[in-house]
């Protein structure tokens, strides 16, 4: 079933329903978005217009050269339900209507009859009331606002998938600004057809996704969505950020896309069952997926927190104990080991307080021995690289030693304050190691992963 969504994500030739020849115009933006960048066959759809953008345009549908793969339908709501028809007589696979006008203000009777439509003609729909489809790695670009205003990430490798356009447009701009990636985005809006399910298994099979990140306000089909969720959690994490949990905010929900929010409970309770990881910011969201996507996924919730700034040992272990993660006592051969291999003024515990006086061979010390304990599971590494014997490139060659040489999960905290450090961050960021500017948003980190682990297990025993 997955694979009848292929044409939304890997078609070779895109039909755009409402082309315009005005730059202000959403046919226009997405017309000249497709043009620059997919590298397929491309054709506007305008009965006014001979060309655009020095394409040929075509009157309709049915006088397109081919049943393309894909048509982005960007014409008013009411003429939705006719094109989605032409679509399906035509053999087009697939439709996304970026439209709105729909259930969102309250004109229910409309959708349905755009969902009919496109059941009757056999063609699987996204949206409306939706931005569509952004898929880096073949230049698939459906969004209706401009790369200058919007900007777009690069590949990666984390699936996003989002019920709001706006929150999609803010993840967006955070990811390109930050220089991350993602495998693809997907702005589904009413979500008439295509849902979240259908979505949770077409990624589960793509292998660009490592992880499949969503937005949602709330589910329509809340069984469906954890049958699906069963099926992929076990091999690929699936991180939801769910919104209206509060009583004001179920009510702003109502208003926004015409959703049930349903009991915050309930919803609590179906993401354990099914394995999902539940975030709770935005900042989490992106964190947890990051992480997931990136490192193994810990055999408990033990953290070796190693520093050179007693400040921020302390805050690790506050940020750590608050999301149910432990920092236990060292054993004591570790704890023996370490006092062999670090000065004699080195307070020798966890966190592990390196000083002013640290060096990237202090840090490699502990960062092994800490590695090879049977009482630690993952590892904190805070590096402040304005002491002056710590040199950015030997300690990033030491973690990634550590990473591969042990196995466990290792996240870093540090902050860009000089170009080599920015470059060194980057290093690890593409070796697998994330890199975030707070003991806190670390410490997020690694409790998704280890929330990942616990959930799944009973679903992994079940196969």
């Amino acid at each position: 079933m997955a694979r009848e969504l292929a044409a939304f994500f890997e078609p070779e030739s895109i039909a755009v329903v409402g082309a315009s020849r005005s730059p202000e115009k959403l046919g226009h933006v997405v017309l000249r978005q497709l043009l620059e960048g997919f590298r397929g066959r491309v054709y506007p759809v305008n009965p006014k217009a001979e060309e655009i953008l020095g394409v040929r345009c075509y009157p309709s549908v049915a006088d397109l050269p081919e049943p393309v793969d894909l048509a982005v339908v960007v014409v008013p709501a009411p003429v939705t339900p006719r094109v989605v028809e032409d679509c399906g007589r035509r053999g087009v696979k697939a439709a996304i209507v970026i439209s709105g006008g729909f259930s969102e203000v309250g004109n229910e009777e409309l959708e349905r009859e755009l969902r009919e439509a496109a059941r009757r003609s056999g063609v699987r729909l996204i949206g409306p009331n939706c931005m569509g489809i952004y898929r880096p790695s073949v230049g698939l670009d459906t969004l209706f606002t401009p790369s200058d205003r919007l900007p777009r990430p690069g590949p990666g490798d984390v699936a996003i998938l989002t019920q709001s356009g706006s929150f999609g447009g803010a993840i967006l701009t955070w990811l390109a600004m930050e220089g991350r990636g993602i495998s693809a985005f997907v702005s589904y809006g009413n979500r008439a057809d295509v849902d979240e399910a259908d979505l949770l298994r077409y990624f589960a099979e793509d292998p660009e996704t490592r992880v499949i990140a969503i937005y949602v306000e709330g589910l329509r089909d809340g069984r469906g969505f954890m049958e699906a969720a069963r099926e992929v959690t076990p091999s690929k994490p699936v991180v939801v950020f769910k919104a209206g949990r509060s009583q004001r905010g179920a009510s702003a929900v109502r208003s926004h896309t015409g959703s049930l929010a349903g009991s915050d409970a309930a919803y609590e309770a179906a993401f354990k069952q099914c394995g999902v990881v539940r975030t709770y910011s935005t900042e989490e969201f992106l964190d947890a997926s990051r992480a997931l996507a990136r490192l193994p996924t810990p055999r408990g919730p033990r953290v070796g927190i190693i520093t050179n700034g007693g400040g921020y040992g302390v805050i690790a272990v506050d940020a750590l104990e608050e999301r149910g993660m432990e920092v236990p006592e060292l054993d004591k051969a570790t704890a023996e080991r370490l006092r062999e291999r670090l000065p004699p003024f080195y307070p020798v515990g966890n966190p592990l307080d390196l000083t002013g006086s640290s060096t990237p061979e202090q840090y490699l010390a502990g960062m092994v021995e800490m590695a090879r304990s049977d009482v630690i599971d993952a590892l904190i590494v805070m590096a402040l690289y304005s002491v002056p014997l710590m040199e950015p490139r030997r300690t990033t060659d030491y973690i990634l030693q550590v990473l591969r040489d042990y196995g466990k999960p290792i996240v870093v905290v540090s902050l860009d304050v000089t170009p080599e450090v920015a470059r060194e961050n980057s290093r690890l960021e593409a070796e697998g190691v994330p890199v975030f500017p707070s003991p806190e948003r670390a410490a997020s980190a690694l409790a998704a992963l280890w929330r990942y682990a616990r959930l799944t297990q009973p679903l992994r025993l079940r196969r």
